[in-house]
């Protein structure tokens, strides 16, 4: 019978990984929700995290993969099984090509890539989280989508029994798509690392352009607040039904896009709030917790709002957050 001592006891073997008891997820996740781990273990060493990954799976416990935690609901009775997370955060560049490990906090690859004066990332300032769920999520803001700059990732490839194998694949391979790529679907593939390619651009136009972004979005999404960003994903225009289009104002269109928002606005998502949890009043596709918040409530929010949208629409809205800790 699996148990937690004996887990413990062999990932601890590991000279470079960082093994711990009973840590709140809440530490983890950018909401500031969530129990504890049973396990957690992190290193910023690439063989090691395979091993690690492959003692977890031999363990017969419960287990999962973390990153930033930007985009995460964690439960309130935490994760009853292994945490994992791969920390690697170099960042190295050679002309218009940047290589980037997965752990890189994306800020900083924003940063990076206009101190070389590459274009294309500098519209994502602002946006939090690693790189990694960057590429596994297609981020992206203003025009642009990382998958744009893509060239090939880095993945391990834990599907089947045997030893976790390191694999690259090239930008058509991760079939990236609006928020999608194959990761997504490819539950098995952990992205480590990528290699983008940038075309030149204007140092300053490029800082003064993401400095603009960043007061816009810091207005919107103050970094001080415990939120996930937009909750909900927006929608493409093409897959509405018909009578939904025509309810659509031509205005709120972007890019063949309609935000969530605006659906929620008009389902009176705005101001809305169970405990803690609330919908701001400014935007109806950004819930935040006021201190204290619980998953309970924040997804009890969640399925209201989509509830709201569902009978007065018929569409069905889709998370951005993804779920840690649940059936």
């Amino acid at each position: 019978m699996p148990t937690t001592r004996n887990a413990l006891e062999s990932l601890s073997s590991l000279p470079k990984l960082s093994v711990k008891q009973g840590v709140p997820l809440s530490q983890y996740t950018r909401f500031g929700i969530g129990g504890p781990a049973d396990i957690l273990a992190e290193t910023v060493d690439e063989a090691t995290f395979a091993k690690a990954f492959q003692m977890a799976r031999a363990s017969g416990l419960p287990f999962t993969v973390l990153g930033q935690g930007t985009n995460l609901i964690v439960n309130d009775d935490g994760f009853r099984g292994i945490v994992l997370r791969y920390t690697a955060s170099g960042m190295r560049v050679d002309g218009t090509q940047i290589s980037v490990d997965a752990g890189a906090v994306l800020q900083k690859l924003v940063d990076f890539s206009i101190d070389q004066a590459l274009e294309g990332l500098h519209t994502m300032t602002g946006i939090p989280g690693w790189v990694g769920a960057a590429i596994y999520g297609n981020a992206g803001a203003y025009g642009h989508s990382i998958s744009e700059f893509v060239r090939q990732a880095r993945f391990l490839d834990t599907s089947g029994n045997a030893a976790p194998a390191v694999l690259t694949i090239d930008n058509a391979a991760c079939q990236f798509e609006y928020r999608e790529s194959v990761f997504k679907r490819q539950k098995d593939w952990i992205i480590l690392s990528a290699e983008l390619e940038l075309p030149r651009g204007d140092r300053a136009a490029l800082r003064r352009k993401a400095d603009e972004i960043l007061e816009i979005r810091n207005a919107k999404y103050p970094p001080t607040m415990k939120c996930a960003g937009s909750i909900f994903k927006n929608l493409l225009l093409k897959n509405l039904p018909e009578p939904v289009r025509e309810q659509v104002p031509a205005a709120v269109i972007r890019e063949g896009k309609v935000p969530s928002a605006w659906f929620l606005e008009q389902a009176g998502a705005k101001g809305r709030s169970r405990g803690n949890i609330e919908v701001a009043s400014y935007h109806a596709n950004l819930i935040y917790n006021t201190g204290g918040g619980t998953a309970t409530d924040l997804c009890a929010l969640i399925r209201e709002l989509k509830t709201r949208v569902e009978r007065q629409f018929g569409i069905l809205l889709e998370e951005e957050v993804q779920y840690v800790g649940y059936p």
